[in-house]
């Protein structure tokens, strides 16, 4: 599918694109990387493509039928619940398919993913996990998980993903879920929202909430969407922050459903050098 053969939804354009530069890392990737544990969680390669291709495959369903996604859901919970890990489904799900052919597959399904999406009313509202989301909301999502697990792919092969100011998305979920990372960690909400200044990967500035000197993060957006993202600790980074609420935000920032998770701990998450300039 070439880049010019869908328009429509901007984010879903975004997302496709997002995938496109991973699937080129991927695609050029030495080998022996694929079976190497990453930073994250110890997952491989394989393991990485396999969950970002099932739950692509999982938004696909989302995009047909309600009911078809909430039951997929309910197994996915119950499985859990008699001891099977998510990744461990995600596996019997792809039944033995890795490397070339998982890359292969996984193409083809995020840019069938795309396609859909791409038709879709930004407002549409989809089924999920937990709450239903607008079709820009799923598309930033699914753009979001995709940047952030590739970024352990990027750091194992020792190279420097190019940004692009489709970073916007991702940017907009971490302030948007400000208070979100404090109900998840049952903190009270505080009532002023820090005040965020972002150089995009551009040179734009993007700013959110009432300036503030008081209360505030500055710096790099893609810190910023590393932190929020969880694949950087706060500490390894450039970011400014002013402020007991917008230090005890960003270090426990989460853009992301699901139960509350801890950000990796610090300089536990950086670019290797195995593999560095061999690709």
């Amino acid at each position: 599918m070439s880049a010019d053969s869908i328009a429509g939804l901007a984010q879903a354009l975004d997302f496709r694109d997002e995938c496109d530069v991973l699937y080129s890392a991927l695609g050029n990737a030495p080998a022996e990387a694929w079976a190497e544990p990453t930073q994250f969680k110890g997952w491989t390669f394989d393991d990485v493509l396999g969950h970002l291709c099932f739950f692509d495959h999982a938004a696909e369903i989302a995009a047909r039928s309600r009911d078809e996604v909430q039951a997929l859901f309910r197994d996915i919970s119950r499985a859990g619940a008699s001891g099977v890990p998510l990744i461990d489904y995600s596996r019997r799900w792809l039944d033995g398919c890795a490397g070339s052919d998982l890359l292969e597959r996984w193409r083809g399904q995020y840019q069938r993913l795309a396609a859909i999406y791409a038709a879709f009313e930004p407002g549409r509202r989809l089924a999920w996990a937990g709450p239903d989301m607008s079709a820009r909301s799923f598309m930033s999502a699914r753009q979001m998980e995709t940047w952030a697990h590739g970024q352990a792919i990027f750091d194992a092969l020792g190279s420097d993903r190019v940004e692009h100011d489709r970073l916007r998305n991702i940017a907009v979920m971490g302030v948007n879920t400000f208070g979100w990372t404090f109900r998840v960690n049952r903190l009270e909400v505080p009532a002023v929202q820090p005040y965020v200044r972002l150089v995009s990967p551009s040179g734009a500035l993007w700013e959110w909430n009432e300036p503030s000197t008081a209360e505030c993060v500055a710096g790099s957006a893609v810190e910023f969407c590393r932190v929020v993202a969880q694949t950087r600790n706060l500490g390894d980074t450039n970011l400014a922050v002013t402020g007991a609420v917008a230090r005890q935000w960003l270090e426990r920032a989460q853009c992301f459903a699901g139960p509350p998770e801890q950000p990796p701990a610090p300089g536990t998450r950086f670019k290797q050098s195995r593999y560095n300039n061999e690709w």
